[in-house]
């Protein structure tokens, strides 16, 4: 790739800004200074340094958030804050939201600037399980085991939604499993059977759980086990 384009991935700097230092001879390559931006390069074949400090290989990035209440599941917006806005990262406009959540909801929020991982987070067709912790308004029945087992016709769709494991924790309380990543498809899912989800929270992705020390609003890397369980 031309080198100001794996500076700029690499770093804060604009290429205007990577133009400017290469005509400061503050780039090189081995002991080879670059004043040609638009120099072709293969990182892994020769050492790059900017100010004689060497630039390590672009390496995809991988994070968990704790989403509190009243942020977005956005990269960016002009009224509220996002989950984006949280991180202390550079190059965040490159990340992406692996499986969003409503402004309301709290809980785990993937994050990554790996494309070909994020679709297999967020594909339907991999089958990924999302535990939510849910609270509705009115007393759970145990025939709605039964019924989002099977399936159900949500508001505005012409086909039921994949088998869902519903389980009971108490009259308002309840866990439950789906495969599917539907618009707003927990709180479908109760309307449906005539009842108001009021706090809803994603406890885990697949085998990613949320890390119990992060606190609201606050992110860590993905251990390479996490990054993993969605490459195997």
């Amino acid at each position: 790739m031309r080198i100001d384009k794996f500076i700029c991935a690499m770093t804060d700097y604009s290429r205007s800004d990577i133009k400017r230092l290469a005509k400061e001879g503050a780039i090189r390559i081995g002991e080879h200074i670059v004043n040609d931006t638009s120099t072709k390069i293969d990182p892994s074949a020769s050492p790059i340094y900017l100010f004689d400090n060497p630039i390590g290989s672009i390496k995809p990035r991988f994070f968990m958030l704790n989403k509190p209440q009243g942020i977005i599941s956005a990269t960016n917006d002009g009224h509220h804050k996002t989950v984006i806005d949280l991180l202390n990262e550079p190059k965040k406009s490159k990340l992406q939201i692996a499986g969003r959540l409503d402004k309301d909801t709290t809980g785990l929020v993937l994050i990554t600037d790996d494309g070909q991982w994020n679709h297999c987070v967020t594909s339907p067709n991999h089958h990924s399980l999302k535990h939510y912790k849910v609270t509705v308004d009115k007393p759970l029945d145990d025939s709605l085991i039964q019924q989002f087992k099977s399936g159900l016709l949500l508001n505005g769709e012409t086909k039921k939604t994949r088998e869902a494991k519903l389980t009971i924790i108490d009259a308002h309380h309840a866990e439950l499993f789906i495969s599917e990543g539907k618009y707003h498809q927990v709180k479908r899912m109760f309307a449906a059977c005539g009842n108001h989800v009021t706090a809803l929270h994603r406890h885990a992705i697949g085998s990613i759980q949320l890390d119990p020390n992060l606190e609201l609003g606050n992110y860590r890397p993905l251990t390479q086990h996490e990054v993993n369980s969605f490459n195997d």
